[in-house]
C-alpha cells in the first residue's frame, strides 16, 4: 500500500490535488496491475495532512521503533545541507525596512530580470555572511547557501543588478533612511560624519576626466573651467597608510546607535573639508525635525559651521588643540572646575563667542597614557641626540634631517642657534598642559555638557563601522575597475552594514556572534522514491531567543516538498 496524490483541473483553471490510500492489484484478465483505492483521505489540505500524521503515529505504535525508522528511511537519501538562518534573519530585516519593496517598484517597467531584486539582496547577505568576490558569490548562491527566491544565479546576472543598483541608488537612499528613521523613532538626534579611503592594488590611477564639485563626471560638452579634471581612483592622503596605491575617498553618516543612514564616494585625491556641506545638501531634503552635525576635527572651518548651522541645524565639532587658533588658546587659559560625567570623563565649559559654547573634556586615564607616551619618545629622544655635541655640523644636520621624518620625536626637538641638538623643555610643559584633553564648540543652545561630550565621543561609533566594513564586511579588497561597479560595491557594504547593525541593536550582540549562532541552523535536502523535500535543523533555545528579539518567525520545518511524478 502506499499514499498517491491526485490532481483535479477546476473551470477556472485552478487545480485541486486528493490524497488517496491505494495498492496495486493484479487483473488476470487484463494481464497487468492496476491501481486499486482503499480510502480517500480528501483534498490535499492542512488538516489533511494533520490527520495523516495522527495516523502513521498510531500505525508505528504496533511496529518495533528500529522496523518503523528503517521503513521512514527505505530509499531516502540525505543530498546536502545548507546555512539557512543568517539569510533568513538579513531578508527579515530587509522586508521589514520594505528595501526589497523598493527596488522592485523603482525597478519596475525596466528591462531586467525578474530576479533582481533578489539578486541585490544575495549580493548584500554575501557582504554579511561570507564576503567574495562577485564571481564567487555566484557560486556561494548556488552551492553554499539557502536564499529565499532565488535558487541560482550568475556572476553576469550580479554584474547586471549592480548597475541597476547605480541607476536607482539616489531614490533608494533616501527610501531607506526614512524607513531607518521610522524604526528608531529617529526625530530629533545626533547624526556623525566621518570618511575614510581604501586603496587598489594597482599601480596605475584611472583616467583624469572633467567632475563635478560631488567628483561625478561631466559630458564633454559640459565641461567648463569649474569642473576639476582628476581620475576616481587617484592618488591622495590614504587613511590606510598607503599613499603609494589609487584609492577612493568614502563617507558615512552614521546615528548614535552606530546605524549607517547613507555613504558617499568621491575620488580618491578628494580632501575632507568640503565634504561635509556636500553631505549636508544630499540630506537637506530628508526631514527630521532637527538634526546635530557631529564631525571631528577635519570638518573644523568656519565655513564649514556656517554652512551646518542653515535650517535651524546645529553641530558638534572637535576643534585641534595644537593649531595655535586664539579660540583654542583662550579657551586653555580659562579657569574653572571640571563637573565629573559618566565613563570616566570630565568636562568644563568655557564662554568665548556668542553664538558658539565651547567645551573641554578631560579624561584621567587618556592623561595617564599620554604622559607615558611622551615619557618614552623623549628618553628615545634623549638616546639619539646624547653625545651629538662632538658631531661636525654636517653630521648633526643629517641626524636633524632623519628626526624630522619622525613627528613624534620631532615634536620635542629644539636646534639652538648654534645648530646643537636638545630637549625642547617649553614644548614638554605645553604638551603636560593638553594631557588627555580635547575641545569640541557647538552650536546648540539647550544641549547640556555632558550631552555634548558624550554625543562627541559617540563619534567612535563610525570608527567602529569603518572598521567593520573593512574587516568583516570586507570593503577591500575591491573586485572592480569601472568607477560605477566600484560605487555600486560601496552602496552593498553599506547595505549590508546596515542590516548587521540593526540586528546587533535588537539582540545587543557582536555580528560575528550572531552570524555563527544562525549559521548553525542549516537546510537538509532529502530525496527518495516519493519525492524531494527540504527539512531545516530544530531551533535551539539562544537561537528562538535571538529570533523573538529580532521579532521574526522561525523558517518553516519543512521548507520545500516536491513529491515524485508518478
Amino acid at each position: 500500500m502506499y499514499l498517491r496524490s491526485t490532481p483535479r483541473r477546476n473551470k477556472d483553471g485552478t487545480v485541486v490535488r486528493y490524497l488517496q490510500l491505494a495498492h496495486n492489484v493484479w487483473d488476470p484478465v487484463a494481464k497487468r496491475s492496476k491501481v486499486q483505492v482503499i480510502y480517500n483521505f480528501g483534498r490535499e489540505d492542512t488538516s489533511n495532512r494533520e490527520a495523516l500524521h495522527r495516523l502513521v503515529a498510531s500505525v508505528t505504535r504496533f511496529l518495533d521503533p528500529d522496523a518503523a525508522l528503517a521503513a521512514a528511511a527505505d530509499g531516502l537519501v540525505f543530498v546536502e545541507s545548507q546555512p539557512l538562518g543568517g539569510t533568513w534573519v538579513l531578508d527579515g530585516l530587509w522586508q521589514r525596512l520594505e528595501i526589497g519593496k523598493a527596488m522592485k517598484r523603482l525597478l519596475k517597467g525596466r528591462r531586467l530580470d525578474a530576479s533582481a531584486e533578489r539578486v541585490l539582496f544575495a549580493l548584500v547577505a554575501n557582504r554579511a555572511l561570507a564576503p567574495s568576490s562577485k564571481l564567487a558569490a555566484a557560486r556561494w548562491v548556488n552551492d553554499d547557501v539557502a536564499i529565499d527566491g532565488l535558487p541560482a544565479t550568475s556572476d553576469d546576472a550580479c554584474y547586471r543588478a549592480m548597475d541597476w543598483l547605480i541607476e536607482i541608488s539616489a531614490t533608494l537612499e533616501e527610501e531607506v533612511f526614512h524607513q531607518v528613521a521610522n524604526l528608531l523613532n529617529l526625530e530629533v538626534d545626533l547624526l556623525f560624519f566621518d570618511t575614510t579611503s581604501t586603496y587598489f592594488e594597482t599601480e596605475d590611477a584611472d583616467e583624469a576626466i572633467a567632475r563635478d564639485e560631488r567628483g561625478r563626471p561631466v559630458a564633454g560638452d559640459e565641461t567648463t573651467d569649474e569642473h576639476q579634471v582628476r581620475g576616481f581612483r587617484s592618488f591622495g592622503k590614504s587613511k590606510d597608510h598607503r599613499d603609494d596605491l589609487p584609492q577612493v575617498v568614502i563617507g558615512m553618516a552614521v546615528t548614535r546607535t552606530g546605524i549607517p543612514v547613507r555613504v558617499w564616494s568621491w575620488p580618491g585625491c578628494t580632501s575632507d573639508s568640503a565634504l561635509i556641506r556636500q553631505v549636508k545638501d544630499d540630506m537637506r531634503d530628508w526631514t527630521l525635525s532637527r538634526i546635530v552635525w557631529v564631525a571631528d576635527r577635519g570638518f573644523a572651518s568656519e565655513r564649514n559651521r556656517h554652512h551646518l548651522r542653515a535650517g535651524d541645524h546645529h553641530y558638534i565639532i572637535g576643534e585641534k588643540l595644537r593649531s595655535g587658533s586664539a579660540e583654542a588658546t583662550e579657551a586653555l587659559a580659562r579657569q574653572g572646575r571640571y563637573q565629573d560625567v559618566r565613563d570616566n570623563l570630565r568636562v568644563k565649559e568655557v564662554r568665548i563667542r556668542e553664538d558658539e559654547r565651547f567645551v573641554i573634556c578631560f579624561n584621567p586615564d587618556a592623561a595617564e597614557r599620554d604622559a607615558k607616551v611622551r615619557d618614552r619618545l623623549v628618553a628615545h629622544l634623549t638616546e639619539l641626540i646624547d653625545g651629538t655635541d662632538k658631531l661636525t655640523p654636517t653630521r648633526r644636520a643629517e641626524l636633524r634631517g632623519v628626526i624630522s621624518t619622525k613627528p613624534g620625536l620631532n615634536r620635542y626637538l629644539r636646534v639652538t642657534p648654534g645648530g646643537l641638538l636638545r630637549i625642547d623643555a617649553a614644548k614638554i610643559k605645553a604638551e603636560e598642559n593638553l594631557d588627555g584633553k580635547y575641545l569640541l564648540r557647538t552650536s546648540d543652545p539647550k544641549m547640556t555638557t555632558e550631552d555634548i561630550a558624550l554625543g562627541y565621543k559617540q563619534l567612535l561609533e563610525v570608527e567602529r563601522g569603518w572598521r567593520d566594513m573593512k574587516q568583516i564586511i570586507d570593503l577591500r579588497p575591491v573586485f572592480h575597475r569601472k568607477e560605477e561597479r566600484i560605487r555600486a560595491h560601496v552602496l552593498l557594504c553599506w547595505l549590508a552594514l546596515l542590516l548587521a547593525r540593526i540586528a546587533e541593536t535588537h539582540t545587543g550582540q557582536t555580528w560575528p556572534t550572531l552570524r555563527h549562532e544562525l549559521d548553525r541552523i542549516k537546510l537538509g535536502t532529502f530525496t527518495g522514491p516519493a519525492g524531494t523535500f527540504q527539512q531545516r535543523t530544530e531551533i535551539t533555545k539562544p537561537q528562538r531567543e535571538l529570533l523573538n528579539a529580532l521579532q521574526l518567525d522561525p523558517p518553516p520545518r519543512i521548507y520545500q516538498l516536491a513529491p515524485a511524478n508518478r
